[in-house]
Formats: structure tokens, C-alpha cells, sequence
């Protein structure tokens, strides 16, 4: 006899707490905006109404790191504007998550000179890489529901360590 039966129909839920936190992350992420590069006009089209990024709960990209838990870096990273984008990582509140939008930004891309850097990950910890020069709003969403993915399994535990 399973919990269906027994409750009859009051119309109870029941779940972990872990599961209850990581669903609320999941459908409220506020992404920062943070374009550097031609990524960026891909990454504003992915939030325009043909692609409405807001049906995963994203309805504004955020202009503050303190009200951001997601950093989506588009495009190149210069070795000067990487303390910058540190010292933003930095301000943003726990738990926050990093997805690199463009080859530029996954591994320097075309740009392999000294002034900018093969790979965001120096920098920050990225959690997913989104690939394309540049990718399409498609391949951002894809970045984003990946992401989801991986905060749904995410246990307390884990988070404690970091």
C-alpha cells in the first residue's frame, strides 16, 4: 500500500527539503549580465521574445553581482578585465554558479596572444561550457536547462564543502 492510498485525496506533497531548495533554485536563477563580446548579442536574443529565456525563470538579467547567482560570461576575456570579473564572482552571494558562453570564453578562442585568456576557468570555476563562435540562443538554453540539471542534484553536503 503506497502513500497514495493511505493519504486518500487531501492533496498532500510530500519531499526533502533538499529537493523543495534545489527545484526553487532551478526555476528562479537571476543571470548577470556580463557580455564582453559578440556572444553577447546572442546571449540578448536568447532573452528577446523568440527564445523567452524567462519561461526558466530568468526574467531580467541583473546589472548587480549581489543580486546575481548566475554568471553567464560571453565572449573574450582580457588578462585586464579578468581581476574585474573576479572581484565581480566574488561579490555575488552563495551559491552561484559560472556558465561560459563561446569559445572565446570556454578556451580564448582565435585570440591566442598574450592579452587574452585561453579560458575563463582560470579565472573563475565554471559549471558548464556552451559552445559556438557564436553559439545560438538554442545552444545557450541548452547551457541553462544543463545547468538546472546539475543544481537538481546538488546535496547540501556538497555545497558545505565549497
Amino acid at each position: 500500500m503506497g502513500v497514495e492510498q493511505k493519504l486518500g485525496n487531501m492533496g498532500v506533497v510530500t519531499t526533502t527539503l533538499e529537493t523543495a531548495v534545489n527545484w526553487a533554485r532551478t526555476n528562479a536563477m537571476w543571470p548577470m549580465l556580463f557580455g564582453l563580446a559578440c556572444c553577447a548579442i546572442e546571449m540578448m536574443s536568447a532573452q528577446a521574445a523568440s527564445y523567452d529565456m524567462s519561461r526558466f525563470g530568468m526574467e531580467l538579467m541583473r546589472p548587480s553581482p549581489r543580486q546575481s547567482d548566475l554568471m553567464i560570461v560571453a565572449g573574450r576575456v582580457s588578462r585586464k578585465m579578468a581581476p574585474v570579473l573576479r572581484r565581480l564572482y566574488d561579490q555575488m552571494p552563495e551559491p552561484k554558479w559560472v556558465i561560459a558562453m563561446g569559445d572565446c570564453a570556454s578556451c580564448g578562442g582565435v585570440f591566442n596572444n598574450y592579452a587574452i585568456v585561453q579560458g575563463v576557468d582560470e579565472v573563475v570555476p565554471v559549471d558548464v561550457y556552451v559552445a559556438g563562435c557564436p553559439p545560438r540562443p538554442e545552444a545557450l538554453i541548452h547551457g541553462v536547462l544543463t545547468l538546472s540539471e546539475k543544481v537538481k542534484g546538488e546535496k547540501f553536503k556538497d555545497l558545505t564543502k565549497a
